[in-house]
């Protein structure tokens, strides 16, 4: 077993071309990154602000002796729920000999201090710092920690070790009026992976992957921000088999259906994570996510609040005052960084924001409907349903009709937006963009 610990970040690539054994975890990280920073720092990104006071709500597990006092005792898949442990199950189809790829990623809490320098050269904690145009309040951040390690679907039950060190960093600010100083706490945990053949009509294993907290340091009866010093804050994991396939557990093949429901998972549900098509990666989240998420090429970048609309919480950033923007940057530096990606889009940018249809990945240039091919340009009959459509679709029955575009809806569903031929509007329906929306099997093609 080959155990690596990076503390890192990589790049973050998003498009939809085949993961290659080089890209690794490389694809799903968009994806992974927005469920680490997720409620990290809520809009209006100021420390003053109250939803910014109870922070740390998915993914946290924390020490046991804490747990027991607080009676955190829940088993449930909701991520939202505190507990020292969390566990992962999912299906395999991989040779008997096949290599399991792990990556864990967590946030490891910092206590942020700011102190001013005394007549006699010392320093004192403060609420706040001013110097010049910077200001610094204290506040509490965190540290992204990864670790990553190989194992052979052979190996069984293998145990390791996760270590976080302690550490201080001191920063000064000025000419050493004042600085900066973060703390971090130590972290322990112990990670258990199970892998085990499962009977079934295809060469199929399940994966377990468990991770305790085994801190021993925090007393029972410490506070929560004292207990979130030793814990693992949005802990998740990412999986990959090479020469091997996962399956999914919201629609697994028939064949492997029961297999499906015997798996296990703790405060954290497993998807595909690679691109459509592609099952050789899983992330599992303590955020319910479907097969397959990505995290939209018009984004801006994370604004920690994938419940907001992008456009309207970067609007919202852009009315701050002068005084808000400033105690935000003075919160924390990932705030500064949303205000300046923020104050940078171009109105180009923004439109982009404003929505996007883009065609399915599979069929980009039409759908085949009775085994023909209706792409923009086509003609055909119109058939609604009788049950479940719009009424006035109804008068249309057996009417013939134009295929103005083929869309794609918000869960996938292919559209055809289409102009009715005998329509004295139609041309001017066509000149605003207004349509009559019918699904593939609403039409006949002529």
């Amino acid at each position: 077993m080959r155990v690596d610990n990076g503390g890192r970040e990589g790049g973050i690539r998003m498009g939809s071309e085949p993961v290659t054994a080089a890209d690794g975890f490389e694809y799903a990280r968009a994806v992974a990154d927005a469920v680490l920073y997720e409620g990290y720092l809520l809009y209006p990104y100021r420390r003053s602000s109250g939803k910014n006071r109870v922070r740390w709500q998915f993914g946290v597990v924390v020490p046991p002796a804490w747990a027991a006092e607080q009676g955190l005792d829940d088993t449930s898949v909701a991520g939202s729920a505190e507990a020292p442990w969390q566990q992962t199950e999912c299906l395999a189809e991989a040779p008997e000999d096949g290599v399991l790829h792990c990556r864990i990623r967590f946030l490891q809490c910092q206590s942020k201090t700011v102190e001013e320098r005394l007549p006699d050269g010392s320093f004192r904690p403060v609420d706040s710092l001013s110097v010049g145009e910077r200001l610094e309040l204290a506040f509490d951040e965190a540290v992204p920690q990864e670790f990553d390690f190989t194992i052979s679907l052979m190996d069984g039950e293998q145990k390791f070790d996760l270590r976080v060190p302690e550490g201080e960093d001191v920063e000064f600010v000025g000419d050493g009026e004042g600085r900066v100083v973060r703390r971090r706490w130590p972290l322990a945990a112990s990670v258990t992976v199970l892998t085990t053949p499962y009977d079934a009509p295809r060469r199929l294993h399940r994966i377990r992957v468990r991770i305790d907290n085994i801190d021993t340091a925090t007393a029972p009866d410490v506070s929560r921000d004292e207990a979130l010093r030793r814990s693992l804050v949005a802990c998740h994991v990412l999986l990959r088999t090479d020469g091997g396939a996962f399956l999914s557990l919201l629609d697994p093949p028939p064949w492997a259906e029961q297999a499906a429901k015997e798996c296990e998972n703790v405060h954290t549900f497993p998807v595909l994570a690679g691109a459509p098509g592609d099952p050789r990666l899983v992330l599992s989240s303590p955020i319910l996510l479907y097969d397959h998420p990505r995290v939209a090429p018009e984004s801006p970048g994370d604004l920690h609040d994938a419940t907001e609309i992008d456009e309207i919480l970067s609007l919202r950033t852009l009315t701050l005052t002068d005084a808000e923007k400033r105690e935000a940057r003075g919160t924390d530096p990932r705030a500064a960084e949303i205000l300046d990606r923020t104050e940078s889009i171009p109105p180009e940018s923004f439109a982009r924001l404003h929505g996007v249809i883009r065609p399915p990945d599979s069929e980009p240039n039409g759908v085949e409907v009775a085994g023909v091919r209706v792409a923009k340009g086509s003609r055909v009959r119109l058939r609604p349903r009788a049950r479940g459509t719009d009424p006035q679709d109804r008068f249309l029955d057996g009417r013939t009709a134009r295929v103005e575009a083929v869309m794609t809806d918000v869960d996938d569903a292919r559209h055809f937006a289409v102009t009715v031929e005998d329509d004295p509007a139609a041309e001017l329906n066509q000149w605003y963009g207004r349509y009559r929306y019918f699904a593939p099997d609403e039409v006949e093609p002529l």
